[in-house]
């Protein structure tokens, strides 16, 4: 008696996706396993005073804000 089976094409295509998706799972787990990075407990961004050079900066640049904000308006 023979008994030989083909694999047809949806079979080996579904066999892939779930070894796919074993493979995906498997990492997921193993990252969730990994241990997380130390924290400082040092903030990388500490809040500065204002300089007198950047509250110049942020006038003039609120003044070309404001006279192209004008031009505009004249143009319209």
């Amino acid at each position: 008696m023979r008994t030989r089976t083909t694999i047809s094409g949806s079979e080996l295509l579904l066999g892939v996706i779930a070894i796919r998706l074993a493979v995906l799972v498997l990492v997921g787990w193993g990252l969730t396993l990994l241990p997380r990075p130390a924290h400082d407990s040092e903030r990388a961004c500490l809040l500065s005073p204002v300089t007198r050079s950047e509250a110049q900066a942020k006038a003039v640049r609120s003044q070309v804000a404001d006279a192209a904000f004008d031009d505009m308006l004249l143009h319209d």
